[in-house]
């Protein structure tokens, strides 16, 4: 079991700082007292993570060398903690702004950089927070998630495309089935990629089509064709015909390469949640789903040492906001900085959840009477959320709405209401 410490807790015999690049990280070590006692630049690879290990330890014991990166993650990040060495994860915007001050000429390379966060790291020692490993359960779902989420991002940039290509030509075809990422809807656009070669299509032939397909909307063939007919356009013939054709197929061989990916994903990601040791109480949360539960936890994590309470994680997940004072003067802003993945993960499950907890409903609700957006009063709900959540994280016990203090009043209240 780990247990969250400042770097000054760690006593260290020295200080180090990358600087992170795509291809070579830059590397600067500070004694004690601030002295410069190593530079080196190793490529990003196996070996130069081998060679940049091997060279630390002739600086000092791995556990009281603290290293400070511009990254919570990856593999670099990886290879540091799995050597022993604690590993801070520092804002790039403070190092920006911690550089500019210490450096007045404003130059700026890689080697100056990592000595400024070796600098940093020295002089905020009892400020900054060792990061906390994940567990192999928490790695590998968070893996999964962000892959998952990444081919999201692309499937909805393919979407666009495809739609702004359909709106040049043929918008019809965009609109007749209720979501143009869909198999039945890429099997049309598959077989009609174009208005010419649907021009013979009717009803008889289209319900053919539907049934081959294994069509599941509530909409007829008829209904259907209407809509492919009410939209405005005309038939197009050759060379450029042809083209967009292509183009039309080209798309869907793209957005169909990503729903497979993504399936195969959504398996993967249900199987590790499956084996968490918390999954059972993020999937125990009304309306949470599998997916949603994973990412939840996935940027949730597993050490119950990071956080000292609701809040940090609150934070974290960017559902407080900021509050500044400067003299008489008090502004309350909505925190940008934070971790994205998280806020969207919960406040996701939390616009959900009002659909299916009365609680949750009514916190939503109230929330939307005192003048709040959608938005806000969202993030009021996730965060209230985040502290349902913590308590049953911290007993390892699955949501139960009925031990909910709340959530279980407001039932017998609604109870009540329809006896009498």
């Amino acid at each position: 079991m780990y247990e969250a410490q400042t770097v000054a807790e760690i006593r260290g015999v020295g200080f180090v700082g990358i600087d992170w690049a795509t291809e070579r990280h830059a590397v600067c070590v500070l004694d004690a007292s601030g002295v410069v006692t190593g530079r080196l630049v190793v490529a990003h690879s196996r070996d130069g993570f081998g060679i940049l290990i091997g060279r630390l330890a002739g600086f000092g014991p791995p556990g009281r060398l603290p290293v400070g990166i511009e990254r919570p993650d990856g593999r670099l990040v990886d290879a540091l903690l799995e050597a022993g060495h604690p590993v801070v994860a520092v804002s790039p915007k403070a190092i920006k702004t911690w550089r500019e001050g210490e450096v007045r000429s404003g130059a700026k390379d890689d080697p100056g950089d990592a000595e400024v966060i070796a600098e940093y790291l020295r002089l905020r020692a009892a400020k900054l927070t060792v990061a906390i490993p994940f567990s192999d359960h928490t790695r590998a779902l968070r893996a999964g998630t962000r892959a998952r989420d990444d081919l999201v991002v692309q499937r909805v940039a393919a979407r666009n495309q495809l739609e702004a290509c359909l709106d040049s030509f043929w918008p019809g075809a965009k609109g007749i089935f209720a979501e143009l990422t869909s198999g039945i809807a890429l099997a049309f656009l598959e077989r009609y990629p174009t208005p010419a070669a649907a021009q013979r299509l009717g009803e008889k032939r289209l319900g053919g089509f539907l049934a081959k397909h294994h069509y599941s909307g509530r909409r007829s063939a008829a209904e259907l064709l209407g809509r492919l007919r009410a939209a405005p356009g005309g038939i197009l013939t050759g060379p450029e015909a042809q083209a967009r054709g292509q183009a039309v197929a080209g798309y869907v061989r793209v957005i169909r390469a990503l729903n497979g990916a993504i399936a195969e994903l959504d398996h993967t990601i249900v199987t590790h949640l499956g084996e968490h040791p918390d999954g059972e109480i993020f999937t125990s949360l009304p309306r949470a789903g599998r997916i949603s539960a994973a990412q939840m936890l996935a940027e949730w994590g597993d050490c119950r040492q990071a956080y000292d309470g609701p809040e940090a994680v609150a934070a974290l997940a960017g559902t407080t906001p900021v509050t500044r004072r400067s003299g008489k003067h008090q502004a309350v802003s909505f925190r940008r900085a934070c971790n994205k993945r998280f806020r969207k993960a919960i406040t996701t499950f939390a616009d959900n959840s009002r659909h299916a907890s009365p609680w949750a409903a009514k916190v939503y609700h109230d929330a939307i009477t005192r003048g709040c957006d959608h938005p806000h009063a969202i993030r009021i709900l996730a965060r209230a959320w985040i502290r349902i959540i913590w308590r049953c994280w911290n007993d390892h016990t699955p949501y139960n709405p009925h031990q909910h203090g709340a959530a279980a009043r407001l039932e017998e209240q609604q109870t009540t209401k329809q006896a009498a």
